[in-house]
């Protein structure tokens, strides 16, 4: 699925710089809203959320996920089309973020096992049995 046209970031590495670079979900709005990284902005994916961009200088480092890869590597294409110039991928996304154990937070900012699978069927690649699929 990926065509590797973004570079890609481990979950690790990014749990490691997490309060150092902006984190962007590039999942839609409902996805965002059952759980997402701590700290990470909604930026959407069919309609691209401008505001979520304001202020970011374009040679920070931006780092995007979303369910596995797809879109978020899709998003990170436009944005560097719009000059931002240190673009990642997470690989993985979110589905790996929560694989490794990782937390999520709820619209209230508070840690959730939930997470949006988009489907029954994408919910496959969700493995840990303390998290609670939703779609």
């Amino acid at each position: 699925m990926l065509q590797f046209s973004a570079p890609v970031i481990g979950v690790q590495e990014v749990r490691d710089i997490q309060e150092e670079v902006y984190i962007f979900d590039a999942r839609e709005q409902e996805e965002f809203d059952v759980s997402h990284i701590e700290g990470a902005k909604f930026l959407g994916y069919k309609d691209l959320n401008s505001e979520a961009l304001e202020g970011v200088p374009k040679d920070a480092k931006l780092v995007l996920y979303c369910s596995v890869g797809y879109r978020s590597e899709k998003v990170a294409e436009k944005l560097k089309g719009k000059g931002y110039t240190q673009v990642y991928n997470m690989y993985g996304s979110i589905f790996e973020w929560v694989n490794e154990g990782y937390p999520v937070v709820g619209p209230d900012g508070k840690p959730t096992r939930k997470v949006h699978t988009y489907n029954a069927k994408w919910g496959k690649w969700v493995d840990r049995p303390d998290v609670e699929k939703v779609w």
